[in-house]
């Protein structure tokens, strides 16, 4: 197969591709015109976030057999116009589920003990310790929504921490085990402290943090976003942290950033992010949960494997 490189990934996909005899091209400044031009040639596309797969892309790609996402979500892909066309579409989250799982959870600890701003005081010659208490995790009650790669390994991360794990999705059934209760989304609301989000971002999960779903929970409470930015509603979080609703947030993904993930216009920052961002409740890292050396390698692999089994 002849294979289109849209965006650069671990050399080592492209390397085993062609040691088992396929032809790579690396082309990953291509402008959207120069790749639509083109593609009508290509057996497949690599891709990460950069460009949009979309039905008139799909529609020029008269060869394709698959598109490959190193990474996990898949909405910058028409999936369901694609399958309808024959093209299979692959994704990798099994690579990078453990590094977002240790993401979240070093999120979380940073927050409850006020890391950031000690580690900034210290250094500016401050030593505040009651200032500076922090909480425990232990005995906290944690909720997971959506228990596919990334929630499963986030709780497999919790389990030696002395909390109890309540998990909804609406999708699984029967996933519950000796650490994980399978649980309803009135659950959630009733019991848990903190709440941590991994889902894919669709229709169905666009906003999905709303004012409506934090004032659906008894207490107050902690919330992760380590899925997409536009599952939670900042202007929502915003009024909240300032009610008293939210406690804290750790946020490693914005609704502001471009789809290529790879920016946010901090020229133009919107009034309720720039009061996150002056928010010592809230901690921010910039879409790296998922961004290791080692979930880099491990996306490679996982996705080379399934290239070559339908080659």
């Amino acid at each position: 197969m002849t294979i289109l490189f849209i965006d650069s990934n671990h050399s080592i996909l492209h390397h085993t591709l062609e040691k088992a005899g396929h032809i790579c091209h690396l082309n990953y400044n291509w402008t959207k015109e120069e790749i639509i031009s083109n593609i009508h040639v290509y057996d497949g596309i690599v891709i990460r976030s950069k460009l949009k797969i979309t039905k008139e892309i799909i529609d020029k790609a008269i060869r394709l057999k698959f598109i490959a996402r190193a990474g996990a979500g898949m909405e910058n892909i028409d999936v369901a116009y694609a399958e309808s066309k024959g093209i299979k579409c692959l994704h990798a989250p099994e690579g990078n589920k453990d590094a977002v799982a240790e993401h979240a959870l070093g999120m979380l600890l940073a927050l409850f003990n006020n890391l950031c701003r000690a580690n900034k005081e210290v250094r500016e010659g401050s030593w505040l310790r009651e200032a500076n208490r922090g909480i425990e995790l232990m005995g906290k009650t944690v909720g997971i929504i959506g228990y596919g790669n990334m929630g499963s390994a986030f709780a497999e991360r919790l389990k030696g921490f002395g909390v109890k794990i309540l998990v909804y999705d609406k999708y699984k059934k029967n996933y519950g085990n000796d650490f994980v209760i399978e649980s309803t989304m009135e659950s959630l609301y009733k019991e848990c402290d903190i709440i941590s989000l991994h889902t894919p971002l669709t229709e169905e999960t666009n906003y999905l943090i709303n004012d409506l779903f934090i004032n659906s929970f008894q207490k107050n409470i902690f919330i992760i976003n380590t899925a997409r930015g536009k599952c939670l509603n900042t202007s929502d979080l915003v009024k909240n942290i300032q009610s008293g609703k939210i406690l804290g947030a750790c946020l490693d993904v914005l609704e502001y950033e471009a789809v290529s993930f790879e920016n946010v216009d901090f020229k133009k920052i919107p009034e309720a992010l720039q009061f996150l961002f002056n928010s010592e409740k809230v901690i921010f890292s910039p879409h790296i949960a998922g961004w290791t050396i080692e979930s880099n390698e491990k996306i490679g692999k996982i996705l080379v494997e399934k290239i070559l089994a339908i080659a």
